[in-house]
């Protein structure tokens, strides 16, 4: 007999989830882990004293679409959500800013210091695109079959847009021209179009549009982190599964996926310790996965195929730091009590216009990381004062785009400090006292991202999120039911639909997939 129902690779968190689900509906489930704890990229660790860092995702949106939290009674196991009002704030260079709060008319309030024309024109755009965006998520939220689509997505996201032909029309747009034509001042189409840009692609691609048009759904779902750190996130889905029955071991990492008469069967470790399945589900990286399987037993032209699928060059860093203090903001003064330091629980968005953006993509397609790097700075020590000592503060600095192969053949352990030190003087000009202000640091090149949290070549969405790598293009056309490339062999993870983020969608999408199947 079989060790598990269900072995698993990998415990980050859309590996959790879908174990989740699956002891929740009584079968026996075991994960193997290669870091020490469970959690893959969402984890908060200790790397400075008193100090707690998240080592990969910090801002939990995604996830507050789904059941998930609900279905898997997550508080039970010390999960904490802190909500967070606001949730975006754009400092710019002549002493301006924007802060995006849940309310929509508090927004448009604000945006209106900067174009009080774009305040109505916002109104109008969360107004009309929000039923839209909604179809939209709720495509996330299934398998991506042809099917499914048009019923989730496809036909209502018509039906429920401004009109069928803008929807069209905005659809195959790249998100800068479409935020372009919307908004008249370069700070709200920047504001809009750096969030978009988080996903990956740049603004001018073609129908890159969609990722603009998923902002209304920030107003619905608000932005929240578990109180202790992104980590505990996972740390919470590890003990519902070992409440549920379930087994994870951590620091063994699967050198091998075991087959038997055509069929995954189990897995083993670096060190030879097999562990079998009647089925065998991977979250780790496709290309990883496909480096765990004999070549023989793929198909040579599914494994081309499958090969084919683009990681590209890099994504982004980030740097962590033990601050002394917060940024103390030139646009927003914390003893102005318009603002009152709310502006500290948002995601501090640097990036002044559209071109500023463009701009760095561009050093990014040469290999060349942006000497002017677009930025998202997080200060979640504000709401949650458990992540650091007394009176002390974590700053994390996200930066894109930041390639991993460089043009220049330097290697990311030589300029990595160089990096983290321009990506502070840009944050500096902003918020002058942060420089002084620093009481250490983690710095997280592309390479350190690979080599740490087995993110290929730094991305942190596993393949490139572009339209040709989405729904049932994700990971490749064929392959998009979580049914991986020999039997008995399931995906999950930002490599499958819906990406990356910490949504836990593909988790809870390749769950059903499995329940389907294990109980034929």
């Amino acid at each position: 007999m079989p060790d598990f129902d269900a072995l698993f690779i990998g415990a980050g968190h859309n590996a959790l989830v879908c174990a989740g689900y699956l002891a929740k509906a009584g079968y026996k489930v075991g994960m193997i882990e290669r870091r020490p704890i469970a959690g893959g990229a969402v984890v908060t660790e200790e790397i400075i004293p008193g100090y707690k860092f998240d080592l990969g995702g910090s801002a939990h949106i995604l996830i507050n679409h789904t059941p998930i939290v609900r279905d898997l009674e997550l508080e039970r196991y010390g999960l904490d959500y802190i909500d967070l009002d606001p949730f975006f704030f754009s400092p710019f260079p002549d002493g301006r800013s924007i802060t995006m709060w849940r309310d929509v008319a508090r927004t448009c309030e604000s945006i209106a210091t900067v174009s009080p024309e774009d305040a109505d024109s916002y109104e109008r755009f969360v107004r009309e695109w929000t039923p839209a965006a909604a179809h939209m998520v709720e495509s996330f939220l299934h398998a991506p079959t042809p099917w499914n689509l048009g019923k989730y997505m496809g036909w209502p996201m018509l039906r429920d847009s401004p009109s069928k032909l803008e929807a069209l029309r905005s659809a195959f747009m790249g998100y800068g021209p479409l935020l372009r034509s919307k908004f008249k001042s370069p700070e709200l189409t920047a504001m809009i179009a750096w969030m978009a840009a988080q996903s990956g692609p740049p603004p001018g691609e073609a129908m890159s549009g969609p990722f603009a048009l998923w902002h209304p759904m920030y107003h619905v779902s608000g932005m929240r982190r578990p109180r202790g750190g992104s980590g505990m996130l996972t740390q919470a889905l590890a003990r519902m599964v070992e409440a549920h029955g379930g087994s994870i071991l951590t620091g063994a990492p699967v050198a091998r996926i075991l087959m038997e008469g055509g069929r995954a069967a189990g897995a083993e470790t670096a060190a030879g310790e097999r562990y079998t399945g009647r089925v065998v589900v991977s979250g780790a990286h496709l290309h990883t996965t496909l480096k765990m399987l004999d070549a023989e037993v793929v198909p040579a032209r599914l494994r081309r195929k499958l090969e084919g699928a683009r990681t590209g060059n890099g994504f982004g860093m980030v740097v962590r730091y033990a601050m002394n203090e917060l940024p103390e903001y030139t646009a927003a003064p914390t003893g102005n009590p318009a603002i009152g330091g709310a502006h500290h629980n948002a995601l501090q968005l640097i990036c002044p216009s559209l071109g500023y953006l463009n701009a760095a993509y561009t050093s990014y397609q040469a290999g060349i990381p942006s000497r002017e790097p677009a930025l998202v700075a997080m200060t979640f020590s504000k709401a949650d004062p458990s992540l650091a000592p007394e009176g002390k503060h974590t700053l994390f600095l996200w930066g894109q785009y930041y390639p991993y192969e460089l043009a220049t053949r330097e290697s990311w352990d030589d300029i990595g400090e160089l990096m983290a030190e321009r990506m502070l003087n840009k944050l500096a000009e902003y918020a002058p006292n942060v420089k002084d202000a620093v009481v250490g640091k983690l710095v997280e090149t592309p390479l350190y991202l690979e080599r740490e949290l087995g993110l290929i070549r730094g991305n942190v969405m596993h393949l490139e999120m572009s339209v040709n790598q989405m729904f049932f293009l994700r990971p490749t056309l064929g392959m998009s039911n979580y049914r991986g490339p020999v039997k008995g062999l399931y995906l999950t993870g930002a490599s499958t639909h819906p990406g990356g983020g910490i949504m836990g969608a593909a988790g809870r999408n390749a769950a059903a997939v499995l329940l389907h199947d294990l109980s034929r």
